[in-house]
This record gives C-alpha cells, structure tokens and sequence, in this order.
C-alpha cells in the first residue's frame, strides 16, 4: 500500500463503525466510509464541527458549530477548495497525493514538454499538480459544476495553462481521435456507476477494458504514463494492473491500495491505483 503522508494541515484523526474524524486545516468533518468496519475506540461527535448524517437512501449535513460555506487546504504549496456537498464529498480526495507526487516527479524528470490528458477529472486536484509541474493540461469532466470548482482551484494556484472541458470522456476521446490528437500522459478516475448525455449506462467491470483500450489511440508516440485510479469497493490492484498490461505491455507497470495514515495507528483504505509508465 502507498499511503499519503505528505499533508501537514489534513489528517484523519479517528475511525470505527462505518465513520471517520478528519481535520480539513482546523475543521473537523465526520462523514461515513463503507470501508470502515472496525469498531471505533472513541465517540467520533466529540469535537465534530459538521456530520454528514444518512438519511433516506441519501443524506445531509448536520452543522454542529458554524463553519465557513468553504475554505482552503494546502498541499505541498497549493491550495484547494474543500466545500462539504452532498452525498459527503468535500471537494478533494486527500489520499490522492501519493498520485500527485508521482506524476510530478515523472513530468518534472522527462525533460521535454508533456501533454496531460485528465479523464473523470472531478475538481482538479491532479489537474492543478500536473500543471504545477509544468505539464499542459486537458481537464475533462462531464459535471459542469465540478469543471466550474476546477477552474476556482487552478485560478487560486495561479494557474493557466489547463485546458477545461465539459463533456463525456467517451465521446470526447472518439473526437480527439477523428482530430488526430496525442497526449503524452492519460490519467482517468472513472465511476463505478453511471450514464451518458443519451442515457448511456456505463458500469466499471463492463466498460473500463473498452475504454482504456480507446485511450490508447490518443497516446503520443513518446508517451511518459498512463495512470488508472478506483474507488469501487472489491476492484482489486491486480486487475487495474491486468488491463494496463493487456492494454500498453507488461513492462513497468506497478499497482497498489492507496490510503491514509490516522491518529490511531491505524491505515485507512482509500481505493486502488494502476500506472504503466515508459522510460524514454
């Protein structure tokens, strides 16, 4: 497992029966996690400023003490918005640094100009650090509420050079390619579930070995890396790094659970990552 432990204003502070305690730079959030079913050692409401309460198949927040509509979290120089919103999500997925650190050290360490395509690219968070790095980005989501929240992320880093898109990742690789354009490094954090513009059903087991194969058809002819990230619960590492390989060759590809470190000693599961990267 890589676990992140780059953050010094983000921490997981406890977990247990389905809920974690995090400190977002001074706000303490407590929202569920389905990964957690050990039995907590401590009352996570203690010192809770907000709770993200189930509630009807869905759920809402419960604000215990008055807390700002969103505020910022740094990470190694760059800021990020975090904003709680529905169905518990803040903005930002922390574990996802140990990603952000690797694709920064691969385009900082190429030596030439890289094109970064982000698929599923939700709020920008490896938007913001591939572009910090000195990649050119293409950042495409379908949401354009979460494309909107990107652009507020990379104006606050003083970024420019991110190239944002709403649309449908599929789609939007079918037309890159009738264009004839290359990316040098793809990066794609897909659903488990959900549907296109037309209704278009997409579900991970079914669709992520077609569409990863029609990525490969916008890959540079000098790419520098392919990465896959999961959240959907029981996809296993080895099968992101299965399709990698299938998909781009055997050759440097590495894939591990992801997480986080907590007060209690204890490493919090947060998902899955693949990457196939070439040396050139």
């Amino acid at each position: 497992m890589r676990v992140a432990q780059s953050w010094k204003d983000y921490k997981v502070i406890a977990t247990g029966d389905g809920e974690k305690l995090e400190d977002w730079a001074g706000v303490k959030l407590m929202r569920p996690d389905p990964q957690v079913i050990w039995h907590k050692r401590r009352d996570l409401t203690k010192g809770a400023d907000a709770i993200y309460e189930r509630k009807d198949g869905g759920g809402r927040w419960n604000f215990v003490k008055k807390i700002p509509d969103q505020w910022q979290i740094e990470w190694q120089g760059l800021k990020f918005i975090v904003k709680p919103m529905g169905f518990k999500h803040t903005g930002i997925f922390p574990e996802q640094a140990v990603n952000w650190e690797m694709m920064q050290k691969l385009i900082r360490g190429a030596g030439r100009e890289v094109k970064v395509l982000n698929l599923f690219a939700y709020t920008g968070g490896a938007s913001v650090a591939c572009s910090h790095a000195g990649a050119i980005v293409t950042h495409v989501d379908a949401s354009k509420g979460m494309v909107e929240r990107a652009k507020e992320n990379a104006k606050l880093n003083c970024i420019t050079n991110i190239r944002f898109i709403v649309d449908d990742c599929q789609k939007f690789i079918e037309r890159e390619i009738r264009r004839g354009k290359t990316y040098d490094a793809i990066i794609m954090d897909p659903p488990s579930y959900g549907r296109g513009p037309s209704g278009e059903m997409w579900k991970l087991e079914d669709n992520l070995a077609d569409f990863v194969e029609l990525t490969k058809k916008v890959l540079s002819g000098k790419p520098l890396f392919v990465l896959i990230n999961s959240y959907t619960t029981g996809l296993q590492p080895t099968v992101i790094a299965n399709i990698l390989k299938c998909v781009f060759g055997k050759e440097d590809v590495q894939a591990d659970e992801i997480g986080l470190p907590t007060e209690e000693g204890l490493i919090l599961p947060c998902g899955a990552s693949g990457v196939k990267i070439w040396k050139n």
